[in-house]
């Protein structure tokens, strides 16, 4: 989705027809039109971390569709949503990115009926970073690529944060577990602990 060409997922259950919708970073008409394609009822929107090119369509799915908006508390449980909050700011105030209704944090369970995904709170590229796994799938967000790793070089990102979060909680799942990231195609735990280059 986008000019920065970011992951966007559609995660529905077969049997009830409600969907939540991953990192939908553009493209929003594209995205309805999967839903209403697949007969799915829209009922949450996840960003992985609240960076631009993950967050860009969020407004108007939510107004289009009801679905309740979900984002990491990062590690100021205190204050969650505060880098959202300043995301929104930056990029030109909070009308582009809407109140989150839901913040989740390590630990948490994201469930839409028959399906469960635990969250994993996975900072680094960025401090509200987290990902979602669940039925042997992990949503990566940007915190692990195919053979790649997210940038470390934005406010807020941290080289040693990031390989923390995929040493301690990432690499502790089954080698086949299967990675959907943020950006480019999927892989497997057991492929990046034997061959990314980025991570010792």
């Amino acid at each position: 989705m986008g000019f920065i060409a970011t992951n966007c997922y559609v995660v529905g259950s077969d049997s009830t027809r409600r969907a939540m919708v991953i990192d939908p970073g553009a493209d929003s008409k594209t995205i309805l039109k999967v839903l209403n394609t697949d007969n799915l009822s829209l009922s949450l929107i996840v960003v992985t971390h609240s960076h631009f090119d993950h967050t860009g369509a969020v407004k108007v799915l939510k107004d289009a569709t009801g679905a309740k908006f979900a984002v990491g508390t990062g590690a100021d449980k205190s204050s969650p949503g505060a880098f959202i909050k300043l995301v929104a700011a930056m990029s030109g105030g909070s009308a582009k990115i809407p109140e989150p209704d839901l913040f989740l944090s390590d630990g948490d369970s994201v469930d839409i009926d028959d399906l469960h995904f635990k969250v994993l709170f996975t900072p680094g590229h960025s401090p509200d970073a987290i990902s979602l796994y669940g039925h042997g799938i992990l949503f990566s967000g940007d915190t692990l690529f195919n053979a790649g790793i997210g940038r470390t070089d934005f406010p807020g990102c941290s080289y040693e944060q990031l390989e923390h979060s995929i040493q301690t909680k990432l690499y502790t799942l089954p080698d086949d577990t299967v990675v959907y990231p943020g950006h480019g195609p999927a892989t497997t735990i057991g492929r990046e602990k034997r061959g990314n280059p980025f991570i010792r």
